[in-house]
């Protein structure tokens, strides 16, 4: 017998402090890496300014370490987006009440650590800081609106890199697992779900775990699109990303322990980026290598999820002549708190071709283009049978609650005579999407929490920097450069999303 779609579904919508917070120097916050971040397009990437030994004023991409030495700057004249973001921070009032008018049941946010604790390894916490997110979760609880809280969502504080080396030291868990008991206590009773790590697969370099390396430089490529690329890192570069990923797993398992003693009805997952990965062919090389690509990204999934690091791991570290550090207590911790869910982003789905290298081997997910799939303006495939694939790849793997909490298309809105937003091809991406998440849930039996849709309102892209990529069912009048109103308007997919949510994804399966 068909299974009925669960009553208590989470319906959500997923945004980050770093592409929608804004107030980047208000309340007390200190810097973050993320604040260094330039605009860019997708033939453009986003940079990072920094001055090296020697005084030269040069620039490093997202995903390159900072070159040994150099120190990170803030260039004058430089529009940064993520100063002023779309201005939640002023505009979390109207924002919250806009998401309970479209029916959201939950909405996943981040934490950002600076604005809690500044620099990161500050004796005491940003009590203003902390007073801003009591008065946003106030707001949501307000409306019945459940927070589901990411406590670490590419949010380096810039002194833990510049003073410490970023994740590669050890002492950093130390910091962070102050930070995490810190907003558990405060928010206990306010905030049942949380995320500790985002997309932990993908980070690397300065941007997200503060590496200052001597390691040549990546190869320049678009990282929005990811077709047809090829990065083998250079063996420092992997070495000290492996090792700064322990770190990382290592303090989300010391946060997975703390949580569960200060509430024991927290519940608390790790997120990894997991769009899917086809075969070109049928050709055994085409398979086996697909399968591989996949397992770099699994690896994370195994340790956070199942408790110790796979034997393929071995074989992957011996790639780049890595040997983990580990330190008394690391198996153990790894082992006795894995996370409670699993969290994943899935967007796409990519090829792995075997006559055309194209993985990030160290677990991101890039691949070549699908000839069967369309594709967004930005080069990314639309593949929506592609989300029940995975849904099922990731359960029958790890028998744990699965939650959606990143699934959307970056696209050109446009305004019409009447000032109305007829964005139809959003409406088609989210219900083709849906219709199979419901099948994957209904028919295959697929443990499914919830499903946040990627920017309900729209936010500065990651990737590129652009207002002009928007996601949202909210419009937010903010140009690439960002001038504009700030007005928020409702797209026409904000009532279609509302429709959905309303029936609990039945008015999509009469």
């Amino acid at each position: 017998m068909k299974k009925r779609f669960p009553k208590n579904f989470l319906w959500g919508g997923a945004t980050a402090a770093n592409q929608y917070e804004g107030g980047y120097n208000e309340g007390g916050r200190g810097l973050a890496l993320s604040d260094l971040i330039t605009n860019g397009s997708n033939s453009s990437p986003r940079k990072i300014y920094y001055m090296d030994t020697k005084g030269n004023e040069n620039s490093i991409i997202l995903g390159m370490s900072l070159p040994k030495g150099a120190k990170s700057i803030l260039k004058e004249n430089q529009y940064y987006p993520s100063h002023k973001a779309t201005d939640f921070y002023h505009h979390y009032k109207e924002d919250i009440k806009l998401m309970a008018e479209m029916g959201l049941k939950c909405y996943r946010m981040s934490i950002s650590w600076t604005r809690i604790f500044p620099n990161g390894d500050d004796a005491l916490p940003n009590e203003e800081g902390l007073k801003f997110y009591d008065s946003v979760f106030d707001e949501l609880l307000k409306y019945n609106i459940e927070p589901v809280v990411t406590i670490l969502h590419f949010d380096m504080p810039k002194h833990l890199a510049d003073v410490y080396g970023g994740w590669a030291n050890r002492r950093l868990i130390d910091f962070y697992t102050k930070y995490c008991e810190t907003v558990f206590t405060r928010y206990k009773d306010k905030v049942k779900y949380w995320i500790t790590i985002n997309e932990i697969n993908v980070l690397g370099g300065y941007w997200t775990l503060g590496l200052n390396s001597a390691s040549e430089d990546l190869t320049d490529v678009n990282v929005e699109k990811g077709a047809g690329i090829h990065i083998k890192l250079p063996d420092e570069e992997a070495r000290a990303k492996f090792q700064a990923l322990h770190h990382l797993m290592i303090a989300s398992s010391y946060a997975n322990k703390i949580g569960h003693e200060i509430n024991a009805d927290f519940k608390i997952g790790c997120m990894l980026a997991l769009s899917g990965i086809y075969p070109a062919t049928c050709h055994p090389d085409d398979v086996f290598g697909a399968y591989d690509f996949r397992r770099r990204a699994y690896l994370y999934a195994d340790v956070m999820l199942r408790g110790y690091y796979p034997s393929y791991s071995e074989a992957i570290f011996d790639e780049y002549n890595f040997t983990l550090q580990k330190a008394d207590g690391d198996d153990e911790i790894l082992r006795d708190f894995p996370s409670d869910y699993f969290a994943f982003s899935y967007y796409r789905t990519t090829t792995y071709n075997r006559n055309g290298a194209k993985t990030v081997t160290t677990g991101g997910q890039q691949g070549d283009s699908n000839p069967y799939l369309e594709e967004t303006p930005w080069g990314w495939p639309i593949d929506a049978k592609g989300l029940r694939f995975v849904l099922n790849e990731l359960y029958d793997r790890y028998q744990k609650p699965l939650f959606i909490v990143e699934n959307g298309m970056g696209n050109v809105d446009a305004m019409e005579d009447d000032n109305s937003i007829n964005d139809d091809y959003r409406i088609d991406y989210l219900e083709k999407h849906i219709k199979e998440m419901y099948e994957a849930v209904t028919v295959d039996g697929v443990d499914l929490m919830g499903y946040t849709w990627w920017g309900p309102i729209d936010i500065v892209s990651a990737g590129t920097g652009e207002m002009k990529k928007r996601y949202g069912f909210i419009y937010v009048d903010m140009d690439d450069l960002g001038n504009g109103t700030l007005e928020r308007k409702k797209k026409k997919s904000y009532y279609a999303y509302k429709n959905i949510i309303e029936t609990n994804g039945e008015c999509l399966h009469k």
